[in-house]
């Protein structure tokens, strides 16, 4: 990761958002042992087992492999801290500007699922908040001075989450 000054020819991004989402999951997991919450115990086996894994193959499969795919064309690497020789702007990079930070929070959320856990569930916002403050932020900015106006259009045109 990075310690270049912000002008460098990388996002300042210092936290892989997947370890982020990862301790969300496992502080709900524990949290859920902890201090279970009567709502997660209710989750019927259908919904638990079916809509979650669903959840999380699914996100997965578009908003992760896919965006992994066109960085490995593009011949980028996807780690946020690299730095970035090209815009994506193609497959789910038409509708979010963060297709895999999106992945991972509907990670969270089916894991909440699959684990009967409503803890997850319930800090998938913060989650979203840490990923929002250490890596988007970075990147963006990033992406402003390196690409410009080009940038700032696509932004103006693609929601950042959906």
């Amino acid at each position: 990761m990075s310690n270049d000054p912000a002008g460098s020819d990388r996002a300042a991004v210092r936290v892989p958002p997947p370890l982020v989402a990862v301790l969300t999951m496992v502080s709900g997991y524990g949290l859920e042992r902890l201090v279970p919450l009567a709502a997660a115990t209710t989750i019927p086996p259908l919904v638990r087992y079916g809509v979650g894994g669903f959840i999380v193959a699914a996100s997965v499969a578009v908003l992760s492999v896919w965006p992994m795919i066109l960085f490995r064309r593009s011949g980028q690497d996807p780690r946020p801290w690299t730095p970035t020789p090209e815009l994506l702007v193609e497959g789910p990079y038409r509708f979010t500007r963060n297709p895999m930070y999106l992945m991972m929070l509907l990670a969270c959320a089916g894991a909440s699922l699959l684990l009967a856990s409503a803890w997850i569930l319930l800090l998938t916002p913060l989650c979203a908040v840490i990923i929002h403050r250490t890596a988007i932020r970075h990147e963006e900015a990033y992406l402003e001075r390196k690409f410009g106006e080009r940038y700032r259009r696509y932004r103006d045109r693609v929601r950042r989450w959906i």
